[in-house]
């Protein structure tokens, strides 16, 4: 087993402005000393590529000619971390900041055993004590994945799912399970990918002391974030859900749907229209 295994990062940017530079000198400065950077732009309009480029020339520069969604984008820095041997591949938002020993820390947990196939720092909010993410449990019966936001006291433990904000995938794991699913445009993706990894044999876990700060930039406005967020969800639970379990859902999602068109009709929740899209373009699959 190497000593210190090739960890790819891959970075994807969206008119990440400021925040993208502080997340790139932050990942320069770590302490673990075999990784390369690879910036996957998804062809952002506020210079923050070409600022990027003039700045930190040791990363590796892709530039995509459209804006092709988280997963897709995601995909283009993967295949390029796989096809020059990375043994790990790192998933980072362009809008955090991590501690010098973060990476070591992951790699350090997710050596111990082959099992482990994804690993995740604990994710704080911005550079509060407040948790953002320290694991994921998901809501079958409600339709919900839920960001845990307690730290446990042991060093690594298991969870449902890891966050795309901050995800070391093995190599290994790719190679077993795909790729990110390119029909989750925005959301959902990495509890779709964590799901995968698990039914292939994987362990998701929490890594107690590796830490990153977010410091949320969501793609565009929150109607845009909310739109995705249902289409992107039902997506999951088509594709995941049991026999059994998509009779509850199909019930459950009726309810949804009264409940929707009586906050449009009450003016109860300036949402409502944007989730009405949302679902009539699920079920004529415009998304």
């Amino acid at each position: 087993m190497e000593k210190f295994p090739k960890v790819f990062v891959i970075i994807l940017n969206y008119n990440g402005g400021e925040l993208l530079k502080k997340c790139l000198a932050g990942v320069f400065k770590q302490d673990y000393p075999n990784f390369e950077v690879v910036l996957v732009d998804n062809d952002s309009r506020d210079g923050s590529f070409e600022s990027a480029k003039s700045n930190f020339s040791k990363a590796h520069f892709i530039k995509n000619e459209a804006n092709l969604g988280f997963s897709a984008g995601n995909n283009i820095g993967i295949r390029f971390a796989l096809e020059r041997m990375a043994r790990h591949v790192l998933l980072l938002n362009n809008d955090t900041e991590v501690e010098k020993d973060f990476l070591s820390k992951l790699i350090e947990a997710a050596e111990k055993d082959d099992a482990i196939g994804i690993a995740s720092p604990v994710i704080f909010n911005g550079h509060s004590r407040q948790v953002w993410f320290s694991g994921g449990k998901i809501d079958w019966l409600r339709m919900k994945a839920v960001n845990e936001q307690t730290i446990r006291t042991v060093d690594a433990y298991e969870t449902d799912f890891i966050t795309g904000c901050a995800m070391l995938v093995k190599a290994e794991v790719f190679k077993k399970a795909g790729l990110l699913d390119e029909d989750f445009f925005l959301y959902w993706e990495d509890v779709d990918f964590s799901q995968r990894a698990k039914k292939a044999g994987f362990r998701n876990i929490i890594v107690a002391g590796s830490w990153v700060y977010h410091f949320e930039k969501s793609e565009g406005n929150l109607e845009n974030k909310t739109y995705w967020l249902v289409v992107s969800g039902m997506l999951f639970f088509k594709k995941n859900a049991t026999a059994m379990l998509k009779v509850w859902l199909s019930g459950y999602m009726i309810l949804r749907k009264i409940k929707n068109r009586l906050d449009i009709v009450f003016n109860r929740n300036k949402s409502a229209p944007v989730v009405r899209k949302a679902y009539n373009d699920f079920k004529n699959a415009k998304f």
